[in-house]
């Protein structure tokens, strides 16, 4: 279904001919590039994740966005989230999966709306024009549901990234990187995690083309935690906080890292980017569900990736 939606849009959009600004030249990592001022830019991606080690799993994490460049400097952005789960998972440790589909035998397959994010993006210095470019991000998230299982929670989180952009080439060749860090605040039935997760996505990219370019991409994530379920912390755990008075950070309860190709084609109006990512390794604390040097209780075996923007 989302596919011939995408194929629809590609199609309506494909009357516009020069290359346009501030591209996502990949699916995770982003450069420096703010809108020009009083410019918007409609997006829509979609993540499909696919494969947990157990049974069948495909979660789609489907963004649209809107964002708007105030000044040539500062862009606001808004977004909401649908979660469109569908999995049956056959090892019955591997939760909160197998739990969520009601146990062996049984299947999750619904389409949510999974919450939404604001934030903003400063420019501090332009690839183009300075030694490097930097830029600033701040944003607040709020989810109801899980993305893992689509279960009913309320997270708050707040998100700060850096970015990192570096041109070589005339231009040619684009190499980015977006240390992330996010506090986070999850409840749900039983249980309360006060998260710091961290999020290092880096690209690079080479215009082989006019309008056209390939690139690699990596991306790591890791959370530290020690969940509270019913009162209890696991006592072979440190737990994080970000509290003003009690700032820590406590046990890698996982991470996940991925590596893989992307390509990006742009036309004046509009530009689409799509990427293959494969988990190349992952690990995380006794807790973690960890199966042939992979992580899969909160990562998966692949991320296909899908975004198209129009700009006006």
């Amino acid at each position: 279904m989302f596919l011939r939606f995408f194929s629809l849009m590609l199609a309506t959009l494909s009357v516009s001919q020069t290359v346009s600004a501030d591209e996502s030249l990949w699916l995770y990592a982003k450069g420096t590039d703010t809108r020009p001022a009083g410019s918007f830019e409609l997006k829509l991606s979609d993540i499909s994740r696919i494969g947990k080690g157990s049974g069948d799993y495909v979660f789609n994490d489907i963004r649209p966005e809107i964002e708007f460049g105030i000044t040539d400097q500062l862009t606001v952005y808004g977004e909401v989230m649908i979660f469109d789960h569908h999995y049956e998972i056959t090892d019955e440790n591997l939760n909160p999966m197998f739990e969520t589909q009601g146990g062996e035998g049984k299947s999750f397959d619904k389409t949510q709306f999974g919450g939404f994010e604001v934030g903003a993006k400063y420019n501090f210095f332009s690839p183009y024009k300075d030694f490097m470019g930097y830029s600033f991000g701040f944003a607040y998230e709020y989810r109801g549901r899980y993305r893992l299982d689509g279960s009913p929670i309320r997270q708050h989180s707040y998100v700060f990234t850096n970015f990192f952009q570096k041109n070589f080439l005339d231009d040619r060749l684009v190499i980015a990187i977006n240390p992330k860090i996010e506090l986070e605040r999850r409840k749900g039935p039983g249980v309360l995690e006060e998260e710091i997760a961290l999020d290092i996505s880096a690209g690079i990219a080479y215009r082989f083309a006019p309008n056209w370019f390939v690139g690699l991409e990596f991306r790591h994530q890791s959370d530290y935690l020690n969940p509270q379920e019913d009162g209890e912390f696991d006592p072979e755990l440190q737990r994080s906080s970000w509290d003003a008075s009690d700032i820590r950070i406590g046990t890698q309860h996982q991470n996940g890292n991925y590596l893989g190709p992307t390509i990006h084609y742009s036309q004046k109006d509009w530009w689409v980017t799509a990427g293959l990512l494969f988990q190349i390794y992952g690990g995380g604390s006794t807790n973690a569900y960890t199966k042939d040097g992979l992580n899969f209780d909160e990562h998966e075996q692949l991320h296909v990736g899908l975004t198209f923007a129009h700009e006006f």
